[in-house]
């Protein structure tokens, strides 16, 4: 038992040196590629393309790496990440880790539903609540690789909650969002959606 805790320690102690290696400077040049999409400091202006800024570091290195691999298939994305080292991969995140997003606004129609689902989930169709992972403000856990969602475009976070539903999004470890966003009605998917974009700290 003794020899798993301290393996564990190691593991996790290799890893957090692995996010923190990050350049955010050095990543701010290395960015410029997608700032077309993303926008100059991770904002983007168009609801289908995901704000990047706020992210933590270990969320946004796994999405980059699973692009670069193939395991997550964005097809806006298809060869920019290829010629990207590890190094290049953790500055980008650094450096979008280290903007700060900006909050849009929810629909007032679906604030109601939407912040009852974000906060409380719906206990009679078994959906866990978002605040659980994401943080009540929308912060997420940076260290667990849990995504920000506070001020996300809904219009991203509607595709991304119906791709979960429908399998065609995979990456998710041990199935969380996929188990979450099949009981999600479409209806269910866009108050939450709205409601994430206004959320703040």
């Amino acid at each position: 038992m003794k020899k798993i805790v301290a393996c564990l320690l190691i593991t996790f102690g290799c890893v957090s040196l692995a996010y923190a290696a990050g350049d955010a400077a050095a990543g701010k040049d290395k960015t410029a590629m997608c700032s077309g999409c993303h926008g100059a400091d991770g904002n983007s202006v168009v609801g289908s393309f995901p704000k990047l800024a706020g992210q933590g570091e270990r969320y946004l290195i796994k999405q980059m790496n699973n692009v670069k691999s193939g395991e997550r298939v964005i097809p806006e994305m298809m060869g920019i990440l290829d010629n990207s080292s590890d190094q290049d991969i953790a500055d980008m995140a650094a450096y979008y880790a280290s903007q700060a997003i900006t909050i849009g606004a929810a629909n007032p129609d679906l604030v109601e539903v939407g912040e009852m689902l974000y906060r409380a989930g719906n206990a009679a169709k078994g959906i866990a609540a978002c605040a659980a992972c994401h943080s009540p403000t929308g912060v997420g856990n940076a260290q667990a690789g849990f995504p920000a969602l506070g001020g996300q475009h809904a219009d991203y976070t509607i595709k991304q909650l119906k791709a979960f539903r429908g399998g065609m999004r995979a990456n998710d470890d041990a199935m969380v969002m996929r188990q979450v966003a099949a009981l999600l009605s479409d209806k269910e998917i866009e108050a939450v959606a709205s409601y994430i974009q206004g959320l703040s700290k």
